[in-house]
Order: structure tokens, then C-alpha cells, then sequence
């Protein structure tokens, strides 16, 4: 009887442990949702070096493409940057476990990788990524907020924050604007 109960608990946890994985790996509404993304965009960017100072403004083009069965999208950035070529590559997906929304930002103006996560607010129609990257005038870690707004099937934008000082400061806002559905 106890050898029955043993297997019988066994398979019941094997059972668990397979609906957890299952759940884990399936792509759902939060990734389709960012299927609904992919495509060409037109990037207006406006960007804040200090406080106060008056921005920079320039433009650059995205391409956002669903990945690894929908489960990440993947978005090229294209641009200039100060009269010099800009590329950055940004990875987002929606953490099943953690119900959160995940994001990685790599670009050719830095050797870093910015990680962000956090939740969708569908009052607002927002994501709300919080996370830390490096400040290469001091070489430590500073917190990042970014702000990522579904104004529209064809209209996004995008604000981000950082932390110097313990103060925070838009540091840029993106307009974007679908060219193409991929």
C-alpha cells in the first residue's frame, strides 16, 4: 500500500511540475499582443542630455518581428545619433511565471545590456519597465524606467527615465508610427 501511495504521489507531482512547464513555455495573450506590433515603425525621437537643456531631435525606423514561435519580439532600430550611424536591438517578451513583461536593449553606442521588466496597465495601455543599466561617466549601475504606451494599432510611445543622483530625468520620448504590418 505504501509503494502504491508513493507512486501515486509521484505521478501526481510529475503531473504538476508538467502543467507548470506547459504554462511556462505556451505564448499567450501578452505575447500576442506584441504580435500585433510587428512591422515597419517610423521613430520621431526627441532625447534630453541635462535637465532642462533643449533636446535633440532626429529620426530612425524600427522593425519589430515575432520570434521563436511568438514568444519574443524582436525590434532593429536604425538611425543617426549626433550625425553617426545608430543601431540597437531590443528583446521583448512576457515572462509567464513571473507575469511580468521582460525586455534586453543592446545598441552600438555602448557595450552594455540594459535589462527591464514590469507590468501592463490596461487601464492605461501601458507597460511599465523598471531596471538598471550602467552610467559610463561613472561606471556603476543606475535605475531606468521606461514607459511603453499603445496609443493606437498604428501608434506608439515610448518615454524613458534614468536616475542620476537620485533624481530622475526624461532622458527621451519616441513617437512611433507603423509604416508596414510585417
Amino acid at each position: 500500500v505504501y509503494a502504491q501511495n508513493n507512486q501515486n504521489n509521484q505521478s501526481k507531482q510529475k503531473q504538476t511540475e508538467e502543467k507548470a512547464w506547459m504554462e511556462y513555455m505556451q505564448p499567450g495573450k501578452y505575447h500576442q499582443m506584441l504580435a500585433k506590433a510587428d512591422g515597419e515603425w517610423q521613430e520621431d525621437l526627441t532625447m534630453w542630455m541635462k535637465p532642462n537643456s533643449p533636446p535633440t531631435k532626429s529620426t530612425a525606423t524600427a522593425t519589430n518581428r515575432m520570434i521563436m514561435d511568438g514568444r519574443y519580439q524582436q525590434s532593429i532600430h536604425r538611425g543617426t545619433f549626433n550625425g553617426m550611424p545608430f543601431e540597437g536591438i531590443g528583446m521583448m517578451g512576457y515572462d509567464n511565471a513571473k507575469k511580468v513583461f521582460v525586455s534586453s536593449w543592446v545598441d552600438n553606442m555602448g557595450t552594455g545590456i540594459m535589462l527591464t521588466e514590469g507590468p501592463w496597465n490596461e487601464a492605461s495601455k501601458t507597460i511599465e519597465l523598471k531596471g538598471t543599466c550602467v552610467d559610463p561617466l561613472t561606471g556603476k549601475e543606475m535605475a531606468v524606467r521606461e514607459t511603453l504606451k499603445w496609443i493606437d494599432d498604428n501608434t506608439q510611445r515610448m518615454e524613458m527615465y534614468m536616475t542620476q543622483d537620485g533624481k530622475e530625468m526624461k532622458t527621451m520620448e519616441i513617437l512611433l508610427t507603423r509604416k508596414t504590418r510585417i
